[in-house]
């Protein structure tokens, strides 16, 4: 399991490029953020065995360095860059292992040969089954899985109360950001992190764990109210409800250490977020924001669509072993 400090969530958000357009980066990271990314390239790609009896199993494994994307074709798709899988193939297949990076696509293929068949051809490989909408007995979408990072930036400035200026942070050169102390982000900033999470769903609870900073929510899942008066938390009280395929959660309770993309808010702060599928696959986020001590109006931000990691089961330990200050580590 992975281990990952402040530095690595630090240089992480660095090197994203963010939705705003932004100067050029100046100053010690600069030369990091220029580097010249290594190329792709394929180490290791093999089946074992490569030849069996009709209904045999073979694995696939492979190790890919500095991919941008990697698959295995056909009927496995997108892969991590290093792993394996059991394949029972019914006639002989060649698999072609596909990974992405500054130099392009670099490929390599491996053929499994099953005794007594004819070779599956090109255009019956090609004819992918259509995928149906996940669902729980219930009958209502099953958002279940792995999602990658999508952005949280950009969007129109929410319109302040009179003399709620105060309340947009204003970085002096001391202050290493939002993320620079491991603390809980807070909602909706915690899908603003460059860092996938993860959704466990049943019929009565949806619960998101987030990789950075290892937070979580737990929302029932019933249309139940939220409770008087909560404590104020860092994650706030939510509570979900169905609308037709969408859900619709509606959080409260927190407290006043965080922030939204820029903004602090006070303890009134209140967040209605709706997900929904996108093409049975990807995972759509609206969410806006009330605080009648800050904002004019409702602050609608814009939609995302977080994808889906089919090659991820589920999302790393993420421990802040080393927090400190990064930038002596940019100094000559």
């Amino acid at each position: 399991m992975a281990t990952k400090t402040r530095l690595t969530a630090l240089v992480g958000l660095l090197c994203i490029p963010l939705m705003a357009q932004e100067a050029p980066p100046t100053g010690p990271s600069a030369t990091i953020q220029r580097r010249a990314a290594p190329p792709a390239r394929i180490t290791t790609f093999r089946a074992e065995p490569d030849s069996i009896q009709p209904g045999q199993s073979v694995t696939l494994s492979w190790a890919v360095e500095n991919p941008q994307g990697t698959t295995v074709d056909p009927g496995i798709g997108v892969v991590t860059p290093r792993g394996s899988r059991r394949v029972t193939p019914a006639a002989t297949t060649t698999y072609t292992l596909s990974t992405r990076g500054p130099n392009g696509v670099v490929t390599q293929e491996v053929t499994v040969t099953v005794a007594g068949t004819t070779p599956v051809t090109p255009a019956a490989l090609t004819e992918a089954p259509k995928k149906e909408l996940p669902r729980l007995p219930n009958g209502k979408p099953d958002f279940s899985g792995v999602y990658g990072f999508a952005g949280g930036r950009g969007g129109t400035p929410p319109v302040l109360k009179p003399g709620a200026e105060k309340f947009k942070v204003v970085r002096g050169p001391d202050d290493v950001g939002l993320y620079a102390d491991c603390m809980p982000p807070g909602v909706p900033q915690s899908f603003s992190a460059p860092y996938p999470f993860q959704i466990v769903q049943n019929l009565q609870t949806v619960v998101i764990f987030y990789e950075y900073p290892n937070v979580f929510r737990i929302i029932p899942a019933d249309g139940r109210p939220h409770p008087d008066d909560p404590d104020p938390t860092w994650m706030g009280n939510s509570v979900a409800h169905w609308d037709e395929d969408t859900l619709v959660i509606d959080s409260i309770g927190f407290n006043e250490k965080t922030e939204v993309n820029g903004y602090r808010h006070t303890e009134k702060l209140h967040v209605l977020e709706k997900l929904r599928r996108a093409g049975n696959v990807n995972l759509l986020y609206d969410v806006t924001v009330e605080d009648p001590n800050v904002f004019a109006s409702p602050w609608v931000m814009p939609q995302r669509t977080f994808p889906l990691r089919p090659e991820l089961e589920k999302i790393d330990e993420f421990v802040c072993e080393n927090n400190r200050d990064y930038r002596p580590l940019f100094k000559k």
